[in-house]
């Protein structure tokens, strides 16, 4: 049965930082690339970054120079770390596996707020 687990969403202040993660179990996590996406409220579901296999990384033109995304192959997870948050930040954050040879798997999704 495969898993994606996000965690470490929450509420956060305008300029602030926040580290989310997803753990992936069912898979070979190795051999997939990972992205997260966010989906705000009324708006259709974005890419925000992805990381393949290799390491290379992608990110949306909006949160460049601003969130970083990296993986740990051995603990099966891979990480956004989001710094200096905006209130147009605040969506459900999904994690994403896809690997060409296999079926997308999407996590349940975390939550994330900037607000004062």
């Amino acid at each position: 049965q495969v898993q994606l687990v996000e965690s470490g969403g929450g509420l956060v202040q305008p300029g602030g930082s926040l580290n989310v993660s997803c753990v992936a179990s069912g898979i070979i996590f190795s051999i997939y690339t990972m992205g997260w996406y966010r989906q705000a409220p009324g708006k259709q579901r974005e890419l925000v970054a992805t990381i393949t296999s290799g390491g290379s990384a992608n990110y949306a033109d909006s949160v460049k120079g601003r969130f970083t995304i990296s993986r740990d192959n051995t603990k099966n997870t891979v990480y956004l770390q989001m710094n200096s948050l905006k209130p147009e930040d605040t969506a459900v954050y999904y994690c994403k596996a896809a690997q060409p040879l296999f079926r997308t798997y999407w996590g349940q999704g975390t939550q994330v707020t900037v607000s004062s």
